[in-house]
This record gives C-alpha cells, sequence and structure tokens, in this order.
C-alpha cells in the first residue's frame, strides 16, 4: 500500500460543496494495522480521527471513464484519517498534519465488490470510548467512488494496491462544541456496513 489519497467528499457541517476533489497524499510511515496501536506524538494537541471508506485498487488505472470505474476496484475496507489539526490548519497544505508517524489505521479485512456491488449506499460511524460521534452514509458522498476514480486517473496512474480514502462525514471531534479530541487510552471504533470494524486504541508516543 504505497498510495493513500483522501478527498474531502462527505457533507461536513457548515462546509460548502467543492467542485473539483481536494487531493493530498499520505504515506506508508502513517500506516498501521488494524490492531495496532494509534501514535498521539507530542508535536500535536489536536489529534483528531475520520471514519472513512477505504477503496483498494485492484488494476492499473488510467483514464478510466466513471461508467467502467467499478471494474478497477479490487475491494473495500475502513480507514481512520487520523488528523493533527493544529498541524494541519497551520499551513494551506495538510501534509504535515495528515502523515504523522502510526497515525493511519486500515482494516481489518478487504471486502471484495462481489460483496459489495454499491459502494454508494453504506452506513458510516465512528465511536470514542463507546460515545457516537460520526453517523452518515455514503450515498452523502459529494463526488460518488466512480467519479472519483475518473478524476484521479485521468490526473495520475493508480496503481494495484493503491488506497483512495473517500472523506468523513460531521461529528469530528474539531467541529464539536467544545471540541473533543483524541488523548492517550481512548478507544477508536469505526464501523462500515457490510465491512465490520476497525478499532484502535491511541497511546502517548
Amino acid at each position: 500500500m504505497e498510495l493513500i489519497m483522501r478527498i474531502m467528499l462527505l457533507k461536513w457541517g457548515g462546509a460548502k460543496y467543492q467542485n473539483t476533489p481536494v487531493l493530498f497524499s499520505k504515506f506508508n510511515n502513517a500506516l498501521i494495522g488494524p490492531e495496532d496501536e494509534i501514535y498521539k506524538s507530542d508535536a500535536t494537541e489536536k489529534l483528531d480521527y475520520e471514519v472513512e471508506l477505504a477503496v483498494v485498487i485492484g488494476a492499473k488505472a488510467s483514464k478510466v471513464k466513471k461508467e467502467d470505474a467499478l471494474d478497477y476496484i479490487a475491494g473495500y475496507t475502513i480507514g481512520n484519517d487520523i488528523s493533527a489539526r493544529d498541524l494541519q490548519k497551520r499551513t494551506p497544505q495538510w501534509l504535515q498534519g495528515k502523515s504523522l508517524d502510526h497515525t493511519t489505521p486500515i482494516g481489518p479485512w478487504i471486502v471484495t465488490t462481489s460483496e459489495i456491488n454499491d459502494p454508494g449506499n453504506l452506513s458510516i460511524k465512528s465511536y470514542v470510548n463507546g460515545e457516537p460521534r460520526q453517523s452518515s452514509n455514503t450515498k452523502q458522498l459529494i463526488f460518488d467512488v466512480q467519479y472519483l476514480i475518473e478524476f484521479i486517473s485521468n490526473l495520475m496512474t493508480l496503481d494495484p494496491g493503491d488506497i483512495i480514502l473517500t472523506g468523513t462525514p460531521g461529528g469530528v471531534g474539531m467541529a464539536m462544541n467544545p471540541p473533543k479530541f483524541l488523548e492517550a487510552d481512548d478507544l477508536v471504533t469505526l464501523e462500515i456496513d457490510k465491512i465490520g470494524k476497525l478499532e484502535n486504541k491511541v497511546i502517548a508516543k
């Protein structure tokens, strides 16, 4: 899994819709497994969670048409786009807030396209220490999965194993009043219909 792109897609409270997907990268240093611990670095005081449908590319994709896009998908899993909001917001580019070491759980497994024939109608939820935080459905995506593959593959070639994180719904810690950011010993649980549950503990690092 060499490439992770995340696009702001799902509806945010008060956020304006975008005419063009926003793309940025995550690197391998951020990736962790479904039972690994999320590191809370002392570089941030505002660590946040984001439940996202993760699309795993299964075939080399270049200049793909929307109507053919699902043919290039190996399957779907869950991603937690852990974000250091203070680092993310201090420059126009979000990379430093999105790629801290050991902060992006993926899993717990890949569900094939034969099991999910419509990625645009899946319940998506998050919890922190059992408290419901996010609850939505992928039908609320501003840009659907097929469009994203068309859009991205017309900019760059996608390779098998690449992952697209498709965006997060309202309910993130930053948007709460007052904000509720992640602390050491917090347990973050993500659920997506037909995929299952991704659960990771936060530790100080």
